[in-house]
């Protein structure tokens, strides 16, 4: 996501005018571009080592222990690893 903030940036950057990358137009745009190169590698790499499924498993995993939590709480059971009251 922050290669893609950043080519966002680039492109309004130099498209306002406001910041001369390189004095050559095609190796400017080639420097503006270039962050959304990256993303698309990170994006990739992520991909194919399994790190985005792994992501989203684990975020499952947390939203399915959250909901089983607030069920045994508003069945009036103790929160799991919670000590008995006496």
């Amino acid at each position: 996501m922050g290669f893609v903030l950043l080519g966002v940036l680039f492109v309004v950057l130099r498209l306002g005018g406001w910041v001369q990358f390189h004095k050559d137009d095609f190796w400017a745009w080639i420097i503006v571009l270039s962050p959304f190169l990256g993303a698309a590698l990170w994006w990739m790499w992520s991909d194919s080592s399994g790190r985005t499924q792994r992501k989203a498993m684990e975020a499952q995993d947390a939203r399915k222990a959250a909901r089983r939590e607030q069920q045994m709480e508003a069945l009036g059971t103790f929160k799991p690893g919670a000590k008995k009251k006496r």
